[in-house]
């Protein structure tokens, strides 16, 4: 997802294991970038889960983080942008109010041990009665 003020911009689907730079479009508008000429837009889909690595000390006093943080993609119903991520303490921040040069990467969802494996679900056995 982008924010329509991103739309005017080439974009492509953020990829799990790249790594993107939230930075100021010509537009003025905050998002994630592929590479250093900032002309092309990185769409990280609600609820993906990204690595957040440079989060200036401002932000981390104001959102009692840390410099870096594993944080999940969420829209707002904000007047202008929607593009925001949620903390794992709960809170929740237009990207347009984090600092530029926060790099992210889209992470893999954790899973169970066994869609891992690819190994079919262990039967539930019910103990009998002494």
């Amino acid at each position: 997802m982008c924010d329509y003020s991103l739309e005017a911009y080439r974009s492509v689907r953020a990829a799990e294991g790249e790594k993107y730079t939230l930075s100021r479009f010509a537009s003025g508008s905050m998002g994630f970038a592929t590479g250093p000429a900032c002309d092309t837009a990185a769409c990280v889909p609600e609820g993906a889960k990204l690595r957040l690595e440079g989060i200036a000390e401002t932000v981390q006093r104001a959102c009692g983080v840390g410099p870096i943080e594993e944080v999940t993609m969420i829209r707002l119903d904000s007047a202008s942008y929607k593009d925001a991520v949620r903390f794992a303490n709960g809170t929740e921040l237009l990207l347009q109010r984090l600092n530029p040069g926060v790099t992210a990467m889209l992470v893999a969802a954790r899973r169970d041990l066994a869609d891992l494996l690819d190994l079919p679900a262990a039967p539930v056995r019910e103990l009998e009665p002494a």
